[in-house]
């Protein structure tokens, strides 16, 4: 799936607006999870917090015009990759979130159906990026190990 800059642009300012209600609060808000939900049907994408709060939501127009089967997996790459970038630029650091929290994709039953980021100081997804090479790393070094 290949978005047009405009309604990427679209996407993050839902985003922007969804967290920031969340900037620099007094107290660190409780939330393990900002929902997103898109709808390929209605094109519409919202977001919502763990109490089913709507924060924002938009219409992406591109998506009721998609017509293969893979919109799911499009949309969670899509997502995943702006969250990615949002979040390197310093997009989510003055949220007042207490973390752990989570940018999740979610179905039209709000079920889960991907973690597309985790804002964490102290943790690291392992995603296929980082465990890429991981076996041949642990091989050599078990190999090294044994002969010594």
């Amino acid at each position: 799936m290949k978005l047009s800059q405009s309604s990427l642009s679209t996407i993050e300012n839902s985003i922007r607006k969804a967290v920031e209600r969340y900037n620099c609060q007094y107290e660190q808000t409780i939330i393990t999870d900002i929902h997103l939900q898109p709808n390929q049907n209605s094109g519409e994408l919202f977001i919502f917090n763990d109490d089913d709060e709507e924060l924002a939501n938009t219409v992406i127009e591109e998506w009721i015009a998609y017509e293969d089967t893979d919109f799911s997996e499009g949309v969670e790459r899509v997502l995943t990759t702006l969250l990615n970038d949002m979040n390197s630029a310093g997009a989510f650091e003055k949220v007042t979130i207490l973390k752990p929290f989570s940018f999740v994709l979610v179905d039209d039953e709000k079920e889960t159906v991907a973690e597309l980021l985790l804002i964490d100081d102290d943790t690291l997804l392992a995603n296929d990026p980082l465990l890429k090479g991981l076996d041949e790393e642990l091989d050599a070094f078990l190999k090294e190990l044994l002969e010594k």
